[in-house]
């Protein structure tokens, strides 16, 4: 099977990766970033190219949401199958007269940070049974974590990911924030983040809440509302308003 992947940010160069290190090969990359595709060509030995894709039995498109639409119309192939990558999009958003579906990879990507593809989830969605057996096999080559999806599923998944992923990330973005205010080493907080990430591994995230909004600490409340202004206050009196009606406080 002929396999192009179109798209040269982080999403293309995991997911070309995890194929290539899966022996499933991928006969081109396609962006309009001729540097990073040299740097993905170069790490992952695929040919690259900067105009039109050539033609192949898959198209998968990483690329951002608001650049799918427009990159689909590149695709020609009527025969083709062709996927974007996107949690938040419909596979309808993909204009031609091609067999459409999505192959959803849930995780957060960055080019230099090394990631166990086997660990990664992967949501199906396409019309046609044999589309979403020949991506799942896909999927399944690569990770033991396959599920097929809807829509209107996916569109939670995303959400939840905003949450569980985004949002934590701006926290610790406010938390070094704080920490950097004092000259205190934001590392020296990094064993209490990674046991709170492991404690969800085992215990249910309502389980395992801890801190003065849960224990109703008025005292430990007001005194860090003393010290906090602006945004950082807002944020942590919605987070601990949250936290209280969760726990009906």
């Amino acid at each position: 099977m002929q396999i192009v992947i179109i798209g040269s940010g982080n999403v293309a160069f995991h997911l070309a990766k995890a194929f290539m290190m899966n022996k499933i090969p991928v006969a081109q990359i396609v962006g309009r970033n001729e540097q990073e595709l040299k740097s993905i060509s170069s790490a992952l030995n695929i040919p690259y190219s900067t105009e039109h894709p050539e033609k192949a039995d898959l198209y998968l498109i990483c690329v951002s949401d608001n650049a799918v639409e427009e990159v689909s119309g590149l695709i020609s192939e009527k025969d083709a199958l062709v996927a974007h990558t996107s949690g938040s999009l419909p596979k309808e958003i993909l204009k031609g007269e091609y067999r459409k579906a999505s192959f959803y990879p849930l995780q957060t990507f960055s080019k230099a940070k090394e990631l166990t593809y086997s660990e990664i989830p992967f949501f199906i969605e396409a019309d046609h049974a044999e589309d979403r057996i020949l991506l799942s096999g896909l999927a399944s080559r690569i990770s033991g974590h396959v599920m097929e999806s809807t829509y209107e599923k996916r569109k939670y998944i995303h959400l939840t990911a905003v949450f569980a992923c985004n949002f934590v990330n701006h926290l610790f973005s406010r938390a070094k924030e704080i920490s950097d205010s004092q000259e205190i080493p934001f590392d020296y907080f990094l064993p209490l983040i990674d046991e709170t990430v492991q404690k969800i591994h085992s215990i249910d995230p309502r389980e395992a809440q801890t801190g003065p909004a849960v224990r109703n600490d008025k005292r430990i409340l007001e005194l860090h509302e003393q010290l906090l202004h602006g945004e950082s206050l807002e944020i942590y009196k919605t987070m601990n308003h949250s936290i209280q009606n969760m726990y009906e406080l």
